[in-house]
């Protein structure tokens, strides 16, 4: 256990420099939303397309690891929005705590730091899982909120779409993958250029990561602890449970899963409650308590992982 935590401590570190950075405004807000364009836009797409282009999608494609995933996800996000029912909340916040309970920080933390503690063979089984979280629970949110709000459309409906084949996540694995399945060799001068790119997505998201808790309110410190506990215990215990015993997923995917699911809430969910205007101190506070929590649990579940 002190060897994993060990080896995921420098990640979580360039977010605390990040977060210092953030805190003593050396690091502007600003900056931070440039930083985050960067990497979302070319650094982490080149990572995400060289991979990609080097798969099959034939051979990343498992059904059975899809089931899984989303069976355990949909059963902790009705629990959150359960919970929120209960204490009154409307449709549009229970959605948003939802997606708190189930959406990591699977592109800015978890495709860097996994692939490299877990190896490059922890990318295909991530990315299935990033594309499930975009996907399903990226368009669920969408239709939730813009439909309890008496909103919803076919122009909604196209905007969900749309959004979809903008997100550059979405467009790199397709890209990446039509590569490799029409067999186009990789020039040279292409293959370093995404190295070198690919190579800033790593220090690049953790301090942006960093950077933007540093903006994050603290409020209502209960709540946010529920949704914490609901994302970093909940979902990897329900994809454990599912990928190991309801529909056995072969182990060491199973394994990348399980540490996926043990990721922090993403930052996107921020964004989309702030666009919203849909209780985004809430989520800022879990985003800010879980990815806190998580320089312990994360290497928990790795650790626990390792004697599957």
């Amino acid at each position: 256990m002190w060897e994993i935590f060990l080896k995921t401590l420098p990640f979580f570190a360039v977010i605390g420099l990040g977060y210092g950075a953030g805190r003593t405004r050396f690091f502007t807000e600003e900056a931070t939303a440039y930083l985050t364009k960067f990497v979302f836009y070319f650094a982490l797409s080149a990572m995400i397309f060289q991979f990609t282009a080097t798969l099959q999608i034939a051979d990343v494609l498992d059904w059975t690891f899809v089931i899984a995933y989303l069976a355990a996800s949909t059963v902790v996000y009705l629990i959150a929005a359960i919970v929120a029912r209960m204490r009154g909340l409307p449709l549009a916040e229970g959605a948003f705590e939802a997606q708190c309970a189930v959406i990591g920080n699977v592109g800015f933390l978890g495709i860097p730091m996994l692939a490299l503690l877990l190896g490059e063979a922890a990318v295909a089984p991530i990315i299935l899982m990033l594309a499930v979280d975009l996907i399903v629970f990226g368009s669920l949110i969408v239709i939730l909120v813009t439909g309890s709000g008496g909103r919803l459309s076919p122009a909604v409906l196209g905007t969900v779409v749309m959004g979809l084949l903008k997100n550059p996540m979405i467009v790199s694995i397709v890209l990446g993958f039509a590569w490799s399945g029409f067999g186009i060799p990789m020039p040279a001068v292409g293959a370093e250029f995404l190295t070198l790119l690919g190579a800033a997505a790593t220090p690049g998201a953790l301090f942006a990561i960093g950077a933007s808790l540093a903006s994050k309110s603290a409020e209502r410190a209960s709540v946010a602890l529920w949704l914490s506990f609901a994302k970093l215990v909940l979902h990897p215990a329900a994809v454990a449970i599912s990928a190991l015993l309801i529909f056995p997923v072969e182990p060491f995917a199973a394994g990348v899963m399980i540490a996926a699911a043990a990721l922090p809430v993403a930052g996107n969910v921020f964004i989309l409650a702030q666009h919203y205007g849909v209780a985004p101190q809430r989520v800022s506070a879990a985003i800010l308590f879980s990815t806190a929590i998580s320089v312990v649990t994360v290497a928990l579940a790795i650790a626990w992982i390792g004697t599957l």
